[in-house]
C-alpha cells in the first residue's frame, strides 16, 4: 500500500481535500494550525490503495513554528513517497515558494490547484505552468469529491524531473538570502506568464470596513456572542431539549413500569429510574445546546469571521504575554476545554503555549451549559440570560487577569509574531455543517455520554448504600464525607453536603453535577422544570436560600478545576508541575472570586445600592494609595534615565 502525502500552506484547503478524498470529518477552520499532527486514513481508487497523510500547513521548509517542524520532518523523513502540493489559487506566489522548495529536494510531487471560490483571483494556463515546472499540474476544487477523480492517473505516474533553471542543486546555508531571491524571481516569471490575476484584493470585503472597525469591531463581536447565546441556552436549544425529553419519557414509562411490577421499589428499581434513565435523560436534556453552540462555532469560522476575530483580539492578548493565535484555542474552549488545550501546541513561545493551556479551563465549556440553564433559570428566570452571559464574560477576564499575573512573574513572554490571511466572506456549506454535527453529536455521545452515565451510577451507588453497604436513604458513604468537607464552603454561602458532593462529581465531568443534583433531591434527570423548583423548596435535600448563594455556585463551577479529560490533556501538553499548579490555582481562584461574589451580592441584598457605592468609594481609595505610593517611590531615582529602575537597584 502506497503512501501520500498532503502538503501545503495553511489555509489551502488541505483538510478539505483530505476528508473528501478519505470520506472522513476532519476539523476544517481558516486558520494556522487546525491541523497539528498528522493524520492518515486509507482511500482507494479502484483497486489501487492508498495512505493519504495529511500534515500541519506551512510556508517552507525553513520552519518557524511546532506545527511546521512536524510537516517538515515527516515530508523529509519520506523523501521516495508521493506529494500532493495543494496550491491556493488566490495566494499563487506564497504557494509556489513551498512548491519549489519540494522541487529542489527532488521529491515526487504533483501540483494540485485549488480552486474553490466561484470568482477566484486570477486564471491560469495549467498546461504552461506544467511546462514551465516539468511536474504534473492539475486543477481541483477540494470541496468537490467528482473533480479529485483526476488524481487516479497523476499517482500511478512515475516521478519526473522538475524544470527548475534558476537552480543547480549546490544551494548551500550560506547564500539563504540569494536562494530566496532567486525563487522569488522564477516564481514571478511563471506568474506573469502563465497566470491572469484580476484586480481585487484577496479576502478583502466592504463589511469588514465594519467588523475590524476599532469602534464598532468588540461590539459587534459581542452582539453576536449574545445572539448565539439566546438561541443556544433559551429559545431554539430550550425547545428542542423538551422535545427529546418527552420522547425518553415515551420510550423510559413502560420499561420501569414492567420493572416497578417484577421487582417493586428496590434498589434494582431505582437503579433503573434514578441512576441509569436519569443520567440518558440529562445527556438529552443539554444535547441540543451543545450541538448548536459547536454549530454556531463552526458557521463563524466558515464564515470567515473568525480570523477577524482573531485580529480584533491579537493587540490585547499581546499586553498578556499572548497573540492571536491564542484567541482560537480560547474560543475553542467554549466547547471542549480537552481539545482546545491540545491546540495550545501550535504557540511558538514556551511560555506562551503554557499560559494559553492554562487559561483554557477558565473558559466556560459547553459541559457547564446545564448548571447555568437549570439552576440560574430557577432564580433568575427570563433574566438569566444575562447572567450566563456575565459568567462567560467573567470567565474571559479572569483568564486576562491570570495571563497578566503570569507573564509579569513566572511566565514572562517576549511580543510574539502573528501571521494571519483573512478568508472571503464565504456561504455557508449545509453539507458540512450537516457533517459537523452529526461527528459532535456522536463524539458526545459516546465519549462524554457514557462518562456522564458511568458516573451516575458511581453517585447513585454511594449517595444510596453506607459503608457497611446497606440501602439507605440517609448516613450514605457519600453523605458522611460531604458532612466532613462541607464547612469548607459555608462563607460562599452554599455549606451543604449534597452541593459538595455535587461539585465532586463534577471532577470526574462538569455535566454530572445537574444529573447528581436531580438524584439527590429525588426527582427525574431530564425534567429541568422540575429540578429548577426542586432547589427552591426548603424541603429539598439541595436548597440555595438566595440569590447570592446561587450566583457564587455558578462562579465556582465556572472556574474550579476542569475535568479529568482536560487534566490528562494538560499534563500530556505542559507537563505534570504546570497540570498540578493549574488544579491548584483553579481551587483558590474559584474559592476567592466565589467569596467575593457572593458577599457582594448579599451585601446588595441586605444594604440595596448603598452598599455597593460603599464598597466602590473603598476600592477607589485602596487604588488611590497603592498608585501614589508607586509614583513617590520612583520620583526618588532619576527622571531623565532610561535604565533608573538598575540604577537605583545598584545605589542600594
Amino acid at each position: 500500500m502506497k503512501k501520500v502525502f498532503l502538503v501545503g500552506n495553511p489555509n489551502s484547503g488541505k483538510t478539505t481535500f483530505f476528508n473528501a478524498l478519505t470520506r472522513s470529518n476532519e476539523h476544517v477552520g481558516n486558520w494556522h494550525g487546525v491541523t497539528i499532527e498528522n493524520k492518515e486514513k486509507e482511500f482507494h481508487f479502484g483497486e489501487d490503495r492508498y495512505i493519504l497523510s495529511d500534515t500541519p500547513g506551512l510556508y517552507s521548509l525553513n520552519t518557524l513554528s511546532f506545527e511546521e517542524d512536524v510537516a517538515a520532518k515527516a515530508i523529509l523523513e519520506n523523501q521516495n513517497c508521493k506529494i500532493i502540493n495543494l496550491i491556493d489559487i488566490n495566494a499563487l506566489q506564497r504557494s509556489l515558494y513551498l512548491s519549489l522548495c519540494l522541487l529542489e529536494r527532488g521529491l515526487d510531487v504533483v501540483i494540485a490547484i485549488n480552486s474553490f471560490d466561484k470568482k477566484p483571483n486570477c486564471q491560469i494556463d495549467y498546461s504552461k505552468i506544467k511546462q514551465m515546472l516539468g511536474v504534473e499540474v492539475l486543477q481541483i476544487n477540494a470541496s468537490k469529491k467528482e473533480t479529485l477523480s483526476v488524481f487516479q492517473n497523476a499517482l500511478k505516474q512515475p516521478k519526473k524531473r522538475a524544470n527548475l533553471p534558476y537552480f543547480d542543486g549546490k544551494f548551500t546555508q550560506l547564500d539563504i538570502k540569494t536562494q530566496s531571491e532567486r525563487r522569488y524571481e522564477y516564481i514571478d516569471k511563471i506568474i506573469s506568464l502563465c497566470a491572469k490575476q484580476n484586480d481585487r484584493v484577496y479576502g478583502a470585503n466592504w463589511f469588514d470596513k465594519i467588523a475590524l472597525n476599532k469602534f464598532f469591531a468588540f461590539p459587534i463581536f459581542l452582539l453576536i456572542l449574545a445572539g448565539i447565546f439566546y438561541l443556544t441556552f433559551f429559545s431554539l436549544g430550550s425547545w428542542i431539549s423538551q422535545v427529546l425529553s418527552g420522547f425518553l419519557n415515551v420510550i423510559s414509562q413502560p420499561i420501569l413500569t414492567f420493572l416497578q411490577m417484577k421487582v417493586g421499589s428496590s434498589w434494582v428499581f431505582d437503579l433503573f429510574n434514578v441512576a441509569i434513565f436519569g443520567g440518558l435523560n440529562t445527556i438529552l436534556s443539554f444535547l441540543p445546546q451543545v450541538v448548536l453552540l459547536f454549530l454556531f462555532l463552526t458557521i463563524l469560522e466558515e464564515s470567515g469571521y473568525m480570523a477577524r476575530a482573531a485580529f480584533i483580539f491579537d493587540d490585547i492578548l499581546g499586553k498578556i504575554g499572548l497573540s492571536g493565535k491564542s484567541v482560537y484555542t480560547l474560543l475553542m474552549g467554549f466547547g471542549c476545554s480537552t481539545s482546545a488545550i491540545m491546540t495550545s501546541r501550535t504557540m511558538e513561545d514556551k511560555n506562551a503555549k503554557i499560559k494559553t493551556a492554562l487559561l483554557c479551563p477558565y473558559m466556560s465549556c459547553s459541559a457547564k451549559i446545564p448548571i447555568y440553564t437549570i439552576i440560574g433559570g430557577a432564580f433568575f428566570g427570563a433574566k438569566n440570560i444575562f447572567v450566563i452571559f456575565s459568567l462567560y464574560l467573567l470567565g474571559v477576564v479572569i483568564a486576562i487577569c491570570i495571563s497578566k499575573i503570569l507573564d509579569t512573574t513566572i511566565l514572562k513572554s517576549d511580543r510574539q509574531g502573528f501571521i494571519l490571511e483573512f478568508p472571503p466572506y464565504r456561504t455557508i456549506s449545509v453539507k458540512k455543517v450537516c457533517k459537523t454535527l452529526w461527528k459532535n453529536t456522536k463524539e458526545f455521545a459516546l465519549k462524554v455520554g457514557s462518562i456522564i452515565l458511568a458516573m451516575n451510577i458511581v453517585v447513585w451507588v454511594l449517595s444510596s448504600f453506607s459503608f457497611k453497604f446497606e440501602y439507605v436513604q440517609n448516613g450514605s458513604m457519600l453523605e458522611s464525607f460531604g458532612r466532613l468537607i462541607a464547612p469548607i464552603f459555608t462563607p460562599l454561602g452554599f455549606g451543604n453536603w449534597a452541593i459538595v458532593c455535587c461539585l465532586l462529581a463534577g471532577f470526574v465531568a462538569k455535566e454530572v453535577v445537574v444529573s447528581s443534583l436531580a438524584m439527590f433531591n429525588g426527582v427525574d434527570a431530564g425534567a429541568t422544570n422540575l429540578i429548577s423548583s426542586s432547589i427552591l423548596l426548603s424541603t429539598s435535600v439541595i436548597c440555595f436560600k438566595s440569590n447570592a448563594a446561587v450566583l457564587a455556585f455558578l462562579v465556582y463551577c465556572l472556574l474550579y478545576t476542569p475535568c479529568v479529560s482536560s487534566l490528562a490533556m494538560l499534563r500530556q501538553e505542559v507537563g505534570r508541575k504546570w497540570a498540578f499548579f493549574s488544579v491548584i490555582s483553579q481551587l483558590v481562584v474559584a474559592y476567592v472570586v466565589a467569596f467575593l461574589v457572593y458577599n457582594m451580592v448579599f451585601a446588595f441584598e441586605v444594604f440595596g445600592f448603598a452598599a455597593i457605592c460603599v464598597i466602590v468609594a473603598l476600592a477607589i481609595i485602596v487604588l488611590s494609595f497603592v498608585f501614589l505610593m508607586k509614583r513617590l517611590k520612583k520620583k526618588k531615582c532619576c527622571s531623565y534615565c532610561d535604565d533608573c529602575d538598575k540604577i537605583c537597584k545598584l545605589r542600594k
